[in-house]
């Protein structure tokens, strides 16, 4: 029976045919459905019909008579194509048969179809997901427009928003064309506020009416809401766009998104939905990379600061980590490194050290280098053992990391600037550092074999350029004034 029907799809004439067309399809449909066959269904050539149909449908336009009466055909259609490509060898298909660009055609003619928008939707929110066929849809120029153009339409229907924010954080995670390119269709960013303010508005209203009923035992859901679920996917494109260091710099100066973020990180708790609350401090992160005259994270950095005081305070460590990389950031501005101080969270940072986390520490050191550029707030190293913590970070991850390495460095020379003697300055971790320093800076450690040719070359591009020159400094002033012990 499948051959016979898979036969009518193939050879029937599109518009003489258009009832038998529409009643086999929805066979092969609801066959679709059943996993069992999904299998003999591409054996026997399904996807090859099946887009081969859909390029016939593409090809009856708006002012043709048969335009309205395909829609129904296009339903069945892309709904079996979505079963379909849940099977690896269907996705194969899918790609050499230039699916991406076939789909996108239909999306652009049917935009006003809710169920044909639905299911393509529904497609490529499952085919993006793997980096050949979302490289494809990347390529397909006209794919943005036509996102931003349902998200507009279909503003408030959840389901359909959300996956669509799914393929954009699919597109625009890797592939910095793609953040560009989205970017500059016209009312982007102006779509993604309008989306942002009504479901943070939703959610704000579904947890006050959560709050309210608490009282009557009701616990906060462990998963998601759907509104919740909207933001979080919402926020991962704002913050994969971030990266691309034109858009970025453009994002840290629109005031609303940054405002919007901050209010995430005001009336949402760990508690409430981790996801959305760590999504919300990355992308402020990323925002707060760039030092533009009009960066909004600049104006509120303040109150920024306040927040991730919130986040460090908590025990959820990617919370932790997220909130050390924002100050690593901002503590390049005065008010911050004062904030830092009044509010002890330089001791936190040293605490930090202990971590033996690379991530960790190369965020906490980062915060803690840019204190030391003050010679008034140099001293603080010394509490909490931070000279020994930074030593014993250099220990552990020097070799592994040079990047990180080169912050130790950095640090330990703003730190002795006004060296009198080693005794006074480094104390008894004087020897260790001397050692240390001496056994990194020796070209064979550098020569890891165990890397493959390109890692290593890397290796020791960052061992040449960044860790040696401060290393070796740091070395002769420590050497210079060592009989002063």
């Amino acid at each position: 029976l499948l051959d016979c029907l898979l036969e009518v799809l193939r050879t029937e004439d599109l518009q003489k045919n258009n009832e038998a067309l529409l009643y086999c399809m929805g066979a092969v449909k609801f066959m679709s459905g059943n996993a069992a066959l999904l299998n003999e269904m591409v054996n026997k050539g399904a996807v090859e019909i099946l887009l081969q149909l859909l390029k016939q449908i593409n090809n009856i336009k708006e002012n043709d008579t048969y335009f309205s009466s395909l829609g129904h055909l296009l339903v069945q259609l892309t709904a079996a194509l979505r079963s379909l490509a849940g099977v690896a060898r269907a996705r194969h298909q899918l790609l050499r048969g230039a699916a991406a660009s076939e789909l996108c055609v239909a999306l652009e003619q049917r935009v006003g179809d809710e169920d044909v928008c639905t299911y393509i939707v529904r497609i490529f929110s499952k085919l993006s997901s793997y980096n050949d066929f979302c490289a494809a849809l990347a390529d397909c120029s006209r794919c943005y427009i036509l996102f931003l153009a349902l998200l507009n339409k279909h503003q408030k229907q959840q389901d359909l928003v959300i996956r669509i924010l799914f393929i954009l954080g699919n597109l625009t995670a890797k592939n910095n064309q793609a953040r560009e390119q989205f970017f500059k269709e016209k009312e982007s960013v102006n779509t993604l506020i309008s989306l942002f303010q009504t479901y943070h508005e939703l959610d704000l209203n579904a947890q006050k009416w959560h709050h309210e009923r608490e009282g009557e035992g009701k616990k906060h859901p462990k998963h998601p809401s759907e509104t919740e679920d909207v933001l979080i996917k919402l926020i991962r494109v704002l913050a994969n766009l971030s990266i691309h260091p034109s858009v970025g710099a453009a994002l840290a100066a629109a005031h609303r998104v940054v405002e919007l973020l901050v209010t995430v990180l005001e009336y949402k708790s760990f508690d409430d939905c981790e996801e959305l609350v760590i999504n919300a401090a990355t992308t402020v992160n990323n925002l707060s990379y760039y030092r533009v005259k009009s960066s909004a994270v600049q104006d509120k950095k303040l109150h920024i600061a306040e927040m991730l005081l919130k986040l460090l305070m908590s025990n959820n460590m990617d919370g932790v980590v997220e909130a050390v990389r924002v100050f690593g950031n901002l503590s390049q501005y005065h008010e911050i490194c004062d904030f830092i101080i009044q509010k002890k969270i330089y001791k936190f940072m040293i605490a930090l050290l202990d971590s033996k986390n690379q991530d960790v520490c190369f965020s906490a050191c980062g915060v803690l280098l840019n204190l030391t550029v003050d010679k008034n707030k140099r001293a603080l190293l010394m509490e909490e053992g931070g000279i020994g913590k930074l030593v014993d970070c250099l220990q552990d991850f020097g070799p592994a990391d040079w990047q990180l390495a080169c912050l130790i460095c950095k640090t330990l020379w703003n730190y002795s600037e006004n060296i009198s003697s080693v005794a006074s300055c480094f104390g008894e971790d004087t020897d260790t550092l001397l050692v240390l320093l001496k056994s990194l800076l020796a070209e064979e450690l550098v020569l890891d074999y165990s890397l493959d040719g390109d890692l290593r070359d890397d290796h020791k591009l960052h061992w040449e350029r960044e860790f040696r020159p401060v290393a070796e400094k740091l070395l002769d002033r420590i050497q210079s004034h060592h009989s002063s012990l």
